[in-house]
């Protein structure tokens, strides 16, 4: 048995190790918050601000943190359609945003977004964002880009260019990001369902349904 103890003790460190190395990675891990009742969308102060897409009614709601420039935020922006005909009456979205600095066009998409939402046309450019992502993540002035896609869904192209300027749509940018960051969010897409943070092993559509069909069984449909 002596002969065997320096192996034993050997195996047990090195389990300990992996152990607090597993348990050191959780720990690193950000924590996200549920959204408290004062920022939920029946808040006065929540629904102003809120870019809400599907019946206002519905028993779920899908509440996304993401940036324009994300690649797996793009890739989450076609799955979301799919769940929008699937869902239908039962599912409603709303997005917030989140550009992250190592994006270089980012912010600057974000106020796209918001400039068009002044124009009342902020999910027609949210999509046509993500689904020309690759082309105006490398084009060295995205703005011009940006302009053309604004043609493209029938804005007013002076008052949009003076409202990716202007100080309401920064302040709507800058409001989802604080909003964002005291949920500890960091990282995008960031996912909430019914105020519940999704988890990051169940960000993938079979993880999302999911937590959709559990939210649909805790509420009586309308």
């Amino acid at each position: 048995m002596k002969r065997y103890l320096p192996f034993v003790i050997v195996a047990v460190v090195a389990l300990a190790t992996i152990g607090s190395g597993a348990m050191l990675y959780r720990a690193k891990r950000p924590h996200i918050s549920s959204i408290p009742e004062d920022k939920t969308l029946s808040a006065k102060s929540g629904a102003e601000s809120a870019h809400i897409r599907g019946n206002p009614d519905a028993p779920v709601t899908l509440e996304e943190y993401g940036d324009f420039q994300c690649p797996p935020c793009g890739m989450f922006a076609a799955f979301l359609g799919q769940l929008e005909k699937e869902y239908d009456s039962r599912l409603r979205v709303v997005f917030r945003n989140f550009p992250l600095k190592a994006h270089e066009h980012a912010r600057e998409a974000a106020l796209a977004a918001e400039a068009a939402g002044l124009q009342g046309r902020f999910w027609e450019m949210h999509d046509v964002l993500y689904r020309e992502q690759e082309a105006w993540s490398k084009a060295p002035n995205a703005c011009e880009l940006f302009e053309s896609y604004g043609g493209t869904i029938g804005l007013d192209l002076d008052k949009f260019r003076k409202d990716m300027d202007g100080q309401e749509a920064k302040a709507r940018v800058d409001s989802d990001h604080q909003r964002g960051e005291s949920l500890g969010i960091q990282t995008t897409p960031t996912l909430f369902i019914n105020n519940q943070p999704v988890d990051q092993k169940d960000r993938n559509p079979a993880g999302i349904r999911a937590e959709i069909n559990a939210a649909l069984e805790k509420k009586p449909q309308t």
